[in-house]
């Protein structure tokens, strides 16, 4: 190794990771002319070697600590309440999730042996569309934050649909008028918190989807920003402009003082208030949790597709360019870098690991999601049992929030082992619902399918999905590519990565799982599964 200058030749354009290289004398062309490698990271390890992804999901929130080789070195994670005060209605306690999420980081740093001071940055990934209003004074939410699952402003969309806003808000969102995005959330606590709009107006109020709230909080109210890839999932932002909209403003009725700051995907946020975590971080990277998994698994060439499994399952596929999808599919940014969009379609199952959620704690059949693995395999199938678990209603392709969940072709000798089948097969054919959505979409057919989320880890629910969609299914070394992703961003806002390319190096296959349904009992299982479906429309 090189020794080379001295401390008072850095200048204000080197990263805290070079910074960190020059305190222990090492060259940044050196290691840059190595990309840093795994050699170059042991010799210097303990300064500035580890990055802190937040991920805040739907049911529970955990904090990871990645090395710069995207290996997880310490976490922790934890449930938090759901709360379903009436039929349809989906909410979430704000501040809950702040306290856990901070509590959560200092636990994932103990974890791992490391002290703030050692982090390069800090990516956040967040559950999208579900809206929390805050007060700027205060920081403290004025109601329950409201789920991206929740229907209650189903109403309204419907109303605005019926008086022709529908093509427009499409033309400029990429999405649909649906009670899954932000803006009638927010228009309802408008008009439903006592007060709020008054204040809202006044600018004494702040919006933000979780990642911003998660931000807001971490620089103690300095930063009130979001990415691309979060305030596209709003119905507010004009994604051809990148700019929030005023004319949905003006259709929605929100003022504009309680919008936040859009920005990249990666890039400065802003830094911690150091008493939080023992040193100030800085933010470096943000993205909603679908387009973070995108970049997990290293998508970067318009074709690649890769599919989540969590609490729901969400589909992307990168295109490049937008594509305005004749198929009820939603036009989303996939990512945002350097002032550069990158477009995606996505279709989003709204319940998926939840389902199987729903059979361990609301009808007692499984103690452990990881049971269901050996259910399935000896069931071998549902034996025409389906599963349509529209809880709360359908998303894409049907996008009917009416709908309801339904439990079809039952037996009498349908047991336990039948039923959690159709909950995994489920997922599966829900699946294969947006694939061909998107195939026809592009006119081309995918041929492999990355796919990640705890519900991958079952083998037998990966290979069941190659043989239900036809193709090969590729499951990566980390299956919690949306963690990674947030990581992966944040290593480009601070100067880790040099481009995405060199992000792609880091993705590895772990296994490959290959259709081995013969095709006429493919297409009759997936007939049943669209009889069903027709069923609780």
């Amino acid at each position: 190794m090189r020794i080379r200058r001295p401390l008072f030749f850095i200048q204000e354009t080197v990263t805290p990771y070079e910074r960190g290289l020059f305190a222990l004398g090492v060259d940044k062309n050196f290691s840059r002319s190595c990309q840093l490698s795994t050699i170059n990271c042991q010799l210097i390890s303990g300064v500035l070697m580890y990055i802190l992804a937040i991920d805040q999901g739907t049911t529970s929130s955990r904090a990871i600590v990645f090395d710069r080789d995207g290996t997880a070195v310490g976490q922790a994670q934890k449930e938090f309440k759901q709360h379903f005060p009436q039929d349809g209605w989906v909410e979430h306690d704000a501040q809950e999730i702040w306290n856990d999420v901070l509590a959560l980081c200092r636990q994932a740093l103990r974890n791992a042996a490391v002290e703030a001071a050692q982090l390069a940055a800090i990516g956040i990934t967040n559950q999208r569309e579900t809206t929390v209003l805050w007060d700027r004074a205060t920081g403290e939410p004025v109601a329950p934050a409201i789920v991206w699952q929740d229907r209650r402003t189903a109403a309204l969309c419907q109303q605005l649909k019926d008086q022709g806003h529908e093509d427009t808000v499409r033309e400029r969102t990429g999405l649909l008028l649906d009670p899954y995005f932000s803006a009638t959330k927010l228009a309802w606590l408008l008009d439903t918190v006592d007060g709020a709009r008054a204040r809202a107006e006044a600018g004494d109020l702040a919006f933000g989807t979780i990642d911003c709230w998660l931000l807001w909080k971490l620089t103690r109210g300095k930063v009130h920003a979001t990415d691309a890839t979060n305030a596209s999932r709003t119905l507010l932002f004009n994604i051809h402009e990148q700019r929030w909209d005023d004319t949905l403003l003006r259709l929605f009725n929100i003022p504009a003082a309680l919008l936040p700051e859009v920005r990249d995907s990666a890039g400065d946020f802003g830094s911690t208030a150091p008493e939080l975590l023992g040193a100030s971080v800085t933010v470096a990277g943000i993205a909603g949790d679908q387009q973070a998994a995108l970049v997990g698994q290293a998508c970067f060439q318009p074709g690649m597709v890769k599919s989540t499994y969590g609490t729901g399952c969400f589909m992307i596929m990168n295109t490049g360019a937008a594509v305005i999808s004749e198929n009820r599919l939603l036009t989303t940014v996939g990512y945002r870098l350097g002032g550069e969009t990158t477009y995606a379609l996505e279709g989003s199952i709204f319940v998926a690991g939840a389902a199987i959620q729903w059979l361990r704690d609301g009808l007692n059949l499984i103690s452990h999601a990881s049971e269901t693995e050996a259910l399935a395999r000896r069931a071998g199938s549902s034996r025409g049992v389906y599963l349509v678990p529209a809880f709360t209603g359908l998303g894409a392709p049907w996008w009917d929030p009416h709908a309801r969940g339904a439990l079809l072709g039952l037996t009498r000798d349908t047991g336990i082992a039948e039923v959690v089948t159709a909950g995994l097969e489920a997922v599966c054919y829900q699946s294969r619902d947006l694939l061909e959505a998107m195939a026809a979409d592009c006119r081309r057919r995918p041929t492999t399918l990355r796919v990640d989320g705890g519900m991958v880890v079952n083998n037998w629910l990966s290979q069941t999905l190659a043989d239900v969609l036809g193709i090969q299914v590729d499951r990566p070394d980390v299956t919690e590519t949306t963690a990674l992703g947030a990581a992966y961003l944040a290593g480009l806002g601070c100067g880790w990565y040099s481009d995405l390319a060199h992000v792609g190096d880091h993705w590895r296959c772990e296994r490959s799982f290959l259709p081995s349904l013969a095709e006429e009992e493919r297409e009759r299982r997936y007939q049943g599964w669209q009889a069903a479906v027709r069923r609780v429309m």
